[in-house]
């Protein structure tokens, strides 16, 4: 296993938080930007974080919500990075507001792939498509997918889209039109391509595919963690791309790497933790948002 480029630096302080009914996400892939929440206005709080087993790689990912600013730039890198086809956001930044005027405050919250340890997606999964990675991401064999959505259906994160057409023919810019003149422009002609290579190998000791977007019609696909950067010893687009160093990767069980560091001193929550789903997103740098958030600036996906 390729060992992973050093994350950005951030200072602590305190201890852990735990919490459950924070999020719960409406809408469709065709309309994301209509997702709302609903959040429990209460704590779980001092429960200790999971001790780390030495030797064993363990990947996850810190957010530092004091640092996050809504700029919504690693939404761009994932779509980039990962092909991703119209309406489709592997990752999402959420922005909403909090409290009434002139007491109000507006917050943000980027959500991937929760890559949780106990994950339903590949609890029900009937033909083993979605499955675990030795160092604990959850990835989907597109090769396998009989395109059920059972995994759709148990998330509780909504982060599992469902390739309802040919991704070649559904690329987010149509580039037959004037919209799209600007854009050749700045390219010189060259036409980004909706596939990227990387995406089409199989990785991991288990040697299988991990749904990169861009594949072929009727298989489910989410956020990878861009696995196929990870084992080049890259970040994340979305962590290398991030201008403030919001997101932090890498390996939790190694006390060395600043996402293990910022666990031991920030407090943390992480999203519907009450679930028994343990993701490996953690969230720090602010408590989370009370149950008066109203989301606000949605993305509306064009299909």
């Amino acid at each position: 296993m390729a060992k992973v480029a050093s994350e950005p630096k951030a200072k602590g302080y305190g201890t852990q938080l735990s919490r459950r009914d924070f999020l719960r996400v409406g809408g469709t892939a065709a309309a994301l930007g209509t997702a709302g929440f609903l959040v429990a206005d209460r704590f779980i709080g001092d429960a200790k974080a999971e001790a780390p087993t030495p030797g064993k790689v363990r990947y996850g990912m810190v957010i530092d919500l004091e640092r996050c600013f809504g700029c919504r730039t690693c939404m761009e890198a994932c779509k980039v990075e990962n092909n991703t086809t119209r309406a489709v956001f592997w990752m999402y930044v959420f922005r909403f507001e909090e409290g009434r005027y002139p007491d109000m405050q507006v917050r943000y919250l980027p959500r991937p792939c929760m890559h949780c340890d106990n994950a339903p997606c590949v609890k029900v999964c009937p033909v083993g498509a979605r499955y675990k990675r030795e160092d604990g991401l959850t990835a989907t064999d597109w090769d396998r997918c009989i395109g059920c959505r059972y995994c759709q259906v148990s998330c509780p994160y909504s982060v599992n889209y469902f390739n309802w057409k040919d991704p070649k023919k559904n690329q987010y810019l149509d580039w037959k039109t004037p919209e799209a003149v600007e854009v050749r422009q700045a390219t010189k002609g060259v036409i980004p391509p909706y596939k990227n290579p990387d995406l089409e190998e199989r990785y991991g000791k288990e040697k299988r595919y991990i749904a990169g977007s861009g594949h072929v019609k009727g298989v489910m696909e989410k956020c990878t963690f861009c696995v196929h950067r990870v084992e080049k010893g890259l970040m994340p687009a979305c962590v290398s791309s991030c201008p403030v160093g919001a997101l932090i990767f890498g390996n939790l069980n190694d006390p060395e790497t600043e996402a293990s560091r910022l666990l031991r001193q920030k407090r943390f929550f992480r999203l519907e933790e009450g679930l028994g789903t343990e993701p490996r997103v953690y969230y720090v740098g602010s408590p989370p948002p009370g149950a008066s958030v109203r989301q606000i600036e949605g993305i509306v996906g064009r299909v």
